[in-house]
Formats: C-alpha cells, sequence, structure tokens
C-alpha cells in the first residue's frame, strides 16, 4: 500500500524552516505592540457571504474559483478564510467596537486558504500577519500602516526596500476610471487571455495586475487612475506622498498596483525588495473604507495589510539572512534502567522545572554507555550526567563535561545535583 502525501499546494513546515517562522513572527508581533496594535484572533470558519458581500462585483469569481467553501446540513455555505480583513472588520462590527476609543488598532496570525495556481511563495494555505486600523481616515494612519509593513522587514535584515504606490480612487471616481479602462481594453479583446476577459466582465482592474502573454506593452498604453482621480482623492494621495518623503522614505508610483480585491479604495501599496527579482513584492494592503458598510455595519473607514510569512521566508533565503538558532538543551541525562531510570526520570524533571534544557536517553532495557554518550554527541550538550548502578547505591551521579578543553568527569552526590549543574553550567 503506497504512502499517503501531502496534498499539492500545501507544505510541511519542517524544524528548519520553523525557525525562520518563529523569528519572522516575534519581530512581527514586537514591532505591532511598539505601534500600539492589540491582538484578535477571528475564526478560520466564516459565512461565505462575508467574502461574497465584500468582494462586489467580483464575488462570483472569487467565490467559485478561489475559495475553499463547505455546505452546512441546513444548505448554507460557510468557506475557509482567504484573507484576514473582512473577518477583522466583521469581528469590529459583531463586537461593537465603535464604541471604543478610535481609531481600533488590530494584529493577528493565522493560516488562510485559496485555490492559488502553485508557484514559488504561493500555497494553497498559507500564514499571514494582519494588520488593520480601523476608524480613521487620516493619511497619517495609512504612514503607520505602510511604515509597520517595512518596518518588519527591516527588522528582519532587509536592505534597499521601496514602496510601490498607488491610489485606486474612491466610489466618486473610480467609475470612471474604470470605464476608461474597459473603453481601453475593449478596443484590444483580441489580445487579452481567457482569464482577462473574465476579469474585464467582473473586475476589470485586476486585469492591470495581469501576468499574462503580451499583458506589459498592453498595459502600457492604458489609461492612469491618478489621472482620474477626484479632489478628495487626489489630496489624501497627495498628503501621504508628502509624508513618505519627510521620512526619506522611498517609493515609486506604479500605476499598475490594484491589489487583488475589490474592497480597497484610495491607497494600495506593497513593499518591495528589487534585488529579489520576480519575487520582489514582499506584502501588500491598503484602504478600505467602504468594506465596513458592505458586510452590514456602519461607514467606517479602515487601512490595513496582509504579510504572507512563506514569501518573507522565501525573502530571507534570498538574501541568506539566517535567524539565530533557537536555545538546545544542554544537559544530557543517561541510565542503565530499572532504578538507575527512575533515578534519572527524577534528575531529568528537576533540571527542567528550574528551567534548564535537558535530555533524558531513552531506553526500554539496558543500553550501552557507549550508545548513549554517541546520542549525546550529535546535540550541543555541555554535560552528561550519568546514573549507574554503582553510583545510585552510594547516592552519587558521574557529571562528565562534554565541551571541548573541559576537565575530567567525577562524581557528585545525587540529592544536590541541581545546584552542581547550575554552578557548572554558570546559571546559578
Amino acid at each position: 500500500m503506497s504512502a499517503v502525501k501531502r496534498l499539492p499546494g500545501f507544505q510541511d513546515i519542517l524544524p528548519e524552516d520553523r525557525v525562520y517562522w518563529d523569528y519572522v513572527m516575534s519581530k512581527a508581533t514586537g514591532l505591532a505592540q511598539r505601534y500600539g496594535f492589540l491582538r484578535l484572533d477571528p475564526p478560520v470558519v466564516e459565512s461565505i457571504n462575508l467574502f461574497a458581500r465584500g468582494n462586489g462585483e467580483a464575488s462570483d469569481f472569487f467565490v467559485n474559483k478561489e475559495m475553499y467553501a463547505i455546505e452546512e446540513s441546513d444548505g448554507s455555505y460557510v468557506a475557509l478564510r482567504p484573507e484576514f480583513t473582512a473577518g477583522m472588520v466583521r469581528a469590529y462590527v459583531n463586537n461593537g467596537m465603535h464604541s471604543r476609543p478610535q481609531p481600533v488598532k488590530l494584529y493577528t496570525f493565522g493560516p488562510a486558504f485559496r485555490r492559488e495556481r502553485q508557484q514559488a511563495g504561493r500555497f494553497r494555505q498559507h500564514t499571514q500577519f494582519d494588520c488593520e486600523i480601523l476608524g480613521e481616515t487620516d493619511p497619517a494612519a495609512d504612514l503607520e500602516i505602510m511604515m509597520l509593513a517595512m518596518s518588519v522587514f527591516k527588522e528582519i535584515g532587509y536592505s534597499e526596500l521601496e514602496f510601490q504606490l498607488n491610489s485606486t480612487g474612491c466610489k466618486t471616481c473610480k467609475p470612471g476610471y474604470v470605464q476608461a479602462l474597459k473603453d481601453y481594453l475593449g478596443d484590444h479583446l483580441d489580445k487579452l487571455a481567457e482569464i482577462d476577459q473574465q476579469r474585464l466582465k467582473l473586475n476589470p482592474l485586476r486585469i492591470l495586475d495581469s501576468k499574462e502573454k503580451g499583458m506589459n506593452e498592453l498595459l502600457a498604453g492604458a489609461p492612469h487612475i491618478v489621472d482620474h482621480l477626484c479632489e478628495d482623492c487626489e489630496t489624501h494621495f497627495n498628503d501621504l506622498r508628502a509624508m513618505l518623503e519627510k521620512l526619506g522614505t522611498p517609493y515609486k508610483i506604479n500605476f499598475r498596483l490594484v491589489r487583488g480585491i475589490d474592497y480597497y479604495t484610495k491607497t494600495v501599496f506593497e513593499v518591495w525588495d528589487s534585488r529579489i527579482g520576480a519575487q520582489g513584492s514582499l506584502c501588500g494592503g491598503g484602504r478600505y473604507d467602504g468594506l465596513a458598510e458592505a458586510i452590514g455595519g456602519s461607514s467606517t473607514p479602515g487601512v490595513g495589510f496582509g504579510l504572507g510569512i512563506e514569501r518573507a521566508v522565501l525573502g530571507m533565503k534570498a538574501e541568506e539572512i539566517t535567524p539565530p538558532s533557537p536555545p538546545e538543551p544542554t544537559i544530557f541525562v543517561a541510565h542503565f534502567g530499572g532504578d538507575t531510570k527512575l533515578a534519572a526520570v527524577d534528575i531529568t524533571y528537576q533540571l527542567r522545572s528550574a528551567g534548564i534544557g535537558t535530555r533524558l536517553a531513552f531506553a526500554r532495557d539496558r543500553r550501552s554507555m557507549k550508545s548513549q554518550m554517541r546520542e549525546a554527541n550529535k546535540y550541543p550538550i555541555s554535560y552528561a550526567i550519568i546514573v549507574g548502578d554503582g553510583e545510585l547505591a552510594e547516592g552519587k551521579v558521574t557529571i562528565r563535561p562534554m565541551f571541548e578543553g573541559s576537565g575530567d568527569q567525577y562524581q557528585h552526590p545525587i540529592e544536590d545535583v541541581l545546584a552542581e549543574i547550575q554552578k557548572a553550567a554558570g546559571n546559578g
């Protein structure tokens, strides 16, 4: 019988990769708290209507093609969340967070699920670090979200970072631009791939992000949304740019940057590291002032970003950024079974309770000391504690230093082995 294999588009995060993940998550959490964000964890499963209503005209395509939907016994549908923002806004609305001091600044971590086309850095289950500021229209909130996103990568060790920046307008000016874009693309239908012809009907803005063959040349002549902004959107965009320039933060206007979800208004951005090449886009986000209303709440402006941990780790490896190794146990307890095993177990848990990382040799039956020392040498062990029959009869253990240049092994009373190890290891 063949072994059951991992599903395509998913991944096992092995211990050597988890070190990268934990490093990114610790840096991101520390920064979010420094910026005054509080953690909120929405559920993994939500009503499918949350995502359908939040995605407007493109909801049928988004729900049917990209989401994992589950039919309940009553005929309703729920979905594994494809992203965090809609769930965070729903939690804000449902829990009456509008009554708190505004704005409300929230962050979270967790898995999201999409039927992605398989490619480097994209998986059908991916983990996101997500930050949202709700209840504020000031472009300084956009700046705070952007700088937090960039700061995560700076703290990790990335260099030469810049923003790709654009405005998608609002409900006042976006329709005029969308029509101008449709008119332009309508004159070139024969050059559009099937998927882009679908997008032209459902959400023309997504064509600007098309990776299909020949689209770079075609879109070079497309109209730019910044030339169609209303006065409010233009002022918002200019204020944000002025603050970025005051901080000396590099950015480029990217007329094709729209992000992939309908609810964005005004600011959209991505953090880029150009040295990574095709994977230069590290994370992105933007403003979504109409999302709360779309899902049945009161008018609530919002801005946020999502950072994929997989993409951040891929970039770390490309830039040869190595996270610090996590602490490992430095004490090894060996024994010969029977009463010596019981004593070894007692010593091991005394040391662990005192905060000292300790490995216990496993053996159902008597095992040679040579075999146990070979095991100890596979790890960064500083001291081995050997519980032998003779030593145990005398109320003692043998302590063997394992590091280079250490002295000889010696015996020590078993009742104060904890104090001796703390002293020897410099922990006491």
